[in-house]
């Protein structure tokens, strides 16, 4: 029936040598794209963040990842650090939830001193302007019904 060398002859249609080289460019062309677009750019945005941690001092105003925005007033030790975030009101955070320093001499952006752009609005002379309604003014009958 079925003798050894016929099971062991290579199937015709598979791929050899150069063929099965072409089959993986495809892969590793995708895997190049995505080390320089994915990869690459989040080790480096570690790196900064971990520089930005590690130089950390007293006296820098910091943003925690839970929102919180205070003034460094001590460091504890390599993972821990004293921010003051209202007067007299002193909380410990760990170095690795700072998610970005300030400087020193950097105001605090506050929603109330933002100025923004005047509105420019231009008027139509084809549109007329609303009508004016005068309110009503009391008549003297009403007033004579009030007093009796």
């Amino acid at each position: 029936m079925f003798t050894s060398a016929f099971a062991q002859a290579p199937v015709p249609g598979a791929p050899s040598g150069p063929d099965m080289l072409m089959q993986l460019v495809p892969f590793a062309l995708i895997f190049v794209i995505a080390y320089f677009l994915v990869i690459r750019p989040q080790r480096k945005k570690a790196k900064q963040h971990e520089d930005l941690i590690k130089n950390t001092r007293k006296g820098d105003s910091v943003i925690t990842t839970g929102g919180l925005i205070g003034k460094v007033t001590r460091v504890v030790d390599d993972a821990e650090l004293e921010l003051e975030i209202a007067p007299n009101v002193k909380v410990r955070v760990v170095r690795s939830m700072i998610s970005n320093v300030r400087s020193k001499g950097e105001p605090v952006k506050d929603q109330s001193m933002e100025v923004q752009a005047p509105r420019v609005t231009t008027k139509s002379k084809l549109a007329s302007p609303p009508p004016k309604v005068a309110a009503p003014q009391p008549s003297e009958d009403s007033s004579e019904h009030d007093q009796a």
